[in-house]
């Protein structure tokens, strides 16, 4: 019997109930294996019915097209940034003049987790998501509708019916510890530079062109707050607002607490240090606020902050231990990355044993040796760094410490470029670690996405010499597969059915797979977009890629570089005998942005962007690059070490962001 849309709509809201349950609630009443059924009885539905589909079908979240850039939206009620203290006496103060202002001796206060995310607001109308806006500089944030939307705690349908016909809700977007843990591994794995911190992932994460991209990065949100509540129908106190969030199947945060003195706000503050290392997500701190929303709304706002809120904020976890060695890393761009081995400490909830030391560089501004007390803390908490060496405690036998002069893999000469940190293996092709990097790449996330070809089995294939190269992965047959240690007749069906998808892919996935060296996510997407064809893209002219905004003149050689090599063009022409598609994707350039017509100068070393990366994130936006500061120059984006563009800068009163405030602003 054919289904009735009505039928159809019940799927829906069933299938919702149950993503509810599974993702908000953590307790599913049904299997993985029937939820799956459900959702595949309603593909099929779907298939047979396309004028059926709405935009809150749970088959909606990740769009089939990449997003059209970013567009500005101002925020119809401001969204600012909260002071910050990080004594008890500020907290004391604070309250002080919460009594003061609300002419009240006694006033009842709501404590709650400040999260080290993305802020956000999320629009929905008649209880359908609409639209989602970054925070932004607090006026006017970008739409990120399309990617928050493979965000899977994030109902695109409300729950239940008190809820007006628009409502706005803010909140914070986050990466999970064991989520970041996993692509800053994936990096290392192919000798990219990693996240510093799970926020900085999140908010890349959030501004990739392709929502399918984003929906692979797992992010996760919870919500605070409401834009509007003029009548505080909704809720009268902030306290009271969590539980009606939660009514509508938002997802909040569970550690809160109504305080009514600086004692019980105290004790909160510390129940939640000590909870800190436990809790899968980072935060840096507990935010305080007046409970009564109205007296929130009578109050108001400075220029910059709510006067009815504080943010206390904590020191980062820091621990002692030392350094047992220094080992060597080899990425598959040939990039040699130092890694200090620790004897193993306790920090933030882990043992620690290993930390990046980035490059030499770094090594030599710290002055990190082998034999070193060391203070080592987790970077937004979880990525292990070494801050300081203790001097007092260094052995008198110890010795600097120096970039090996010769490949550790392959014993090759190493080489340093010209206007370059890293020290590079210059043995692209015969390198084995250069050589295994690059075919996990290949068969990773980022590239081919093969499923079931992970780095273990990219290892055993290549020691048995079964594969060298990425062609040689479209190659392999059943009986080569058989060879390999855990593998039986269903899990290699399993990988060559996963070789065999990997077949279709896009162009700008394709052009990653390549491994050039410089061309990273952005660049391959403008590739993509502006050249349309690998055909195209072996024809190009360093000219007619300089054309292209946001590729710069290094990198323009590295591409020309890449396809000049005969080799890697029968790489290429082997990949398509072999039945590789790749397929363009069209994209639009970014219209109406924050960054349009603004002046930039750059300067210092940023932690998750080269110079030209950030240049070309600029660029991509309107914004223009500049050289030296003048009075007309709009920003000055400084990193660690800036020098004298900074004193120019203050000199100027020329607007200075730090690397978090970019990220926020993209």
């Amino acid at each position: 019997m054919a289904a009735s849309v009505q039928e159809y709509e019940k799927l829906c809201q069933l299938i919702w109930h149950h993503s509810h349950l599974y993702y908000s609630k953590h307790a599913p009443e049904i299997s993985d294996e029937n939820f799956d059924l459900l959702y595949k009885k309603l593909e099929e539905m779907e298939k047979s019915h396309p004028e059926w589909i709405s935009p809150t079908s749970p088959t909606q979240r990740v769009s089939e097209n990449l997003t059209l850039g970013f567009q500005a939206v101002n925020h119809l009620i401001p969204m600012l940034s909260l002071a910050n203290s990080y004594d008890k006496e500020e907290i004391v103060t604070f309250i002080k003049r919460i009594h003061k202002l609300t002419g009240k001796e006694q006033a009842n206060f709501s404590a709650e987790l400040k999260m080290d995310g993305i802020a956000v607001t999320a629009l929905y109308e008649k209880g359908h998501f609409v639209k989602g806006v970054t925070r932004g500089n607090g006026w006017q944030g970008d739409d990120i509708t399309a990617n928050m939307r493979t965000i899977l705690t994030l109902p695109l349908r409300l729950h239940g019916e008190k809820f007006p016909d628009k409502l706005e809700v803010r909140g914070e977007v986050f990466m999970t510890h064991a989520m970041f843990a996993t692509l800053n591994q994936q990096k290392m794995q192919e000798g990219e530079v990693t996240w510093a911190n799970p926020r900085n992932a999140a908010a890349g994460s959030l501004k990739l062109l392709n929502p399918k991209e984003t929906a692979k990065r797992n992010l996760s949100i919870a919500f605070y707050g409401i834009a509007e509540n003029e009548d505080f129908s909704l809720a009268a106190t902030q306290s009271d607002l969590f539980h009606y969030l939660r009514s509508l199947g938002l997802p909040t945060l569970s550690h809160t607490a109504r305080c009514s003195s600086i004692e019980e706000i105290w004790q909160f503050i510390e129940k939640i240090k000590e909870l800190r290392s436990s809790l899968t997500y980072d935060i840096d701190g507990v935010v305080i606020k007046l409970d009564e929303l109205k007296e929130q709304k009578r109050l108001g706002a400075t220029g910059k902050h709510p006067r009815w809120a504080i943010a206390y904020k904590f020191a980062a976890l820091q621990a002692f231990t030392k350094i047992k060695e220094i080992t060597v890393q080899v990425g598959r761009t040939g990039v040699l990355t130092p890694v200090a081995e620790l004897e193993p400490v306790f920090l933030a909830g882990s043992t620690i044993a290993r930390a990046t030391l980035h490059n030499e560089e770094e090594i030599l501004r710290k002055d990190i040796r082998i034999g070193d007390e060391v203070i080592i803390e987790k970077g937004g908490d979880v990525i292990p760094k070494v801050v300081s060496v203790n001097l007092q405690k260094r052995p008198s036998s110890s010795l600097p410490w120096k970039m090996p002069l010769f490949c550790p893999a392959c014993q090759t000469a190493t080489v340093k470029v010209e206007g370059e940190v890293a020290i590079r293996c210059p043995n692209e092709k015969k390198c084995p670690e250069q050589q295994v990097r690059r075919l996990i790449y290949f068969a990773g996330k980022q590239a081919f996405d093969i499923e079931h070809l992970g780095e273990k089995v990219i290892w055993q294939l290549f020691q048995k010499k079964l594969i060298s190269k990425p062609a040689d992965i479209f190659r392999l047959d059943e009986e080569k597969i058989l060879q390999l240690e855990g593998f039986k007749k269903k899990s290699t069906h399993n990988l060559l059915s996963s070789i065999e998808r990997s077949k279709e892919i896009s162009l700008q996935r394709f052009i990653m797979g390549l491994s050039i060296k410089y061309v990273g996510t952005a660049v391959a997407e403008l590739l993509a977009t502006k050249v349309g064809s690998i055909a195209g893209l072996t024809n190009i002219s360093a000219a007619s890629l300089q054309k292209i905004e946001g590729i710069g003149e290094k990198v323009a050689q590295a591409i020309i570089t890449y396809f000049q090599e005969q080799e890697n063009l029968l790489e290429i022409e082997e990949l398509l005998n072999l039945g590789v598609t790749p397929k363009s994707q069209k994209l639009q350039l970014f219209t109406g942005h924050y960054f349009e017509n603004k002046q930039f100068v750059l300067t210092g070393t940023l932690e998750n962007y080269t110079r030209a990366a950030a240049a070309t994130l600029i660029k991509e936006r309107g914004g223009k690059i500049l050289s030296t500061i003048s009075k007309k120059t709009d920003y000055l984006l400084a990193g660690k070490d800036p020098g004298s563009k900074l004193d120019k800068a203050h000199l100027l009163q020329v607007k200075v962001l730090d690397e978090a405030s970019f990220i926020s602003l993209l």
